[in-house]
């Protein structure tokens, strides 16, 4: 039997998203699945896990994204199917925080303010700290509440929070929630 592949699975699949973590993963090392997201993403699970497969370097980045649908959405979909392939380890998840409608929400582990500080409180889409506790708004983060994942950081809109995730400034929010799962990863 070969070795499971880790992944990190991103709950964001818009054009910031995509060329934040294509930038990350050439800094960090791993395989960026950008060129398969969406808002909302279209692809099948079993387009993704092909690819993961066929993946070069780990981590390998998998973004999903339901752009607001209620319930289970494509993103989700891929997620649960992730979770539950037994050639896949999912090393753990960045909850992105958007302005929904229908309010779908999870828990995290810990979120990441737009200051790059660690917080028990949730974050807005801009990274700034909202009154509700241990809790994240988003499009694509009613299925992280089902799953055993072992690390969910929250953070605000990737690339953005007012410029302070830009590129050009290193996407140090994205980079600093990577990091903390692949530590968790290193030491579960």
């Amino acid at each position: 039997m070969s070795k499971k592949k880790k992944v990190i699975v991103i709950t964001d699949g818009d054009e910031y998203a995509r060329k934040t973590i294509n930038f990350l993963a050439g800094e960090i090392g791993g395989t960026s699945l950008s060129f398969l997201s969406d808002n909302p993403t279209h692809v099948s699970p079993e387009e993704v896990k092909k690819a993961i497969q066929n993946a070069t370097s780990e981590p390998v980045y998998v973004l999903v994204d339901d752009a607001g649908t209620q319930g289970i959405g494509s993103g989700e979909k891929i997620l649960i199917s992730l979770a539950e392939d037994p050639e896949v380890e999912i090393l753990g998840a960045i909850a992105v925080a958007a302005h929904t409608k229908n309010l779908e929400w999870s828990r995290f582990t810990v979120a990441i303010d737009n200051q790059g500080e660690l917080i028990a409180n949730g974050v807005d889409k801009q990274g700034i700290p909202i009154p509700e506790v241990g809790r994240i708004n988003g499009d694509t983060v009613y299925a992280l509440d089902q799953l055993d994942l072992p690390i969910v950081v929250a953070i605000g809109d990737i690339g953005k929070m007012y410029g302070r995730d830009d590129i050009k400034k290193g996407s140090p929010i994205t980079r600093q929630a990577i990091e903390m799962i692949l530590e968790r990863g290193d030491q579960g």
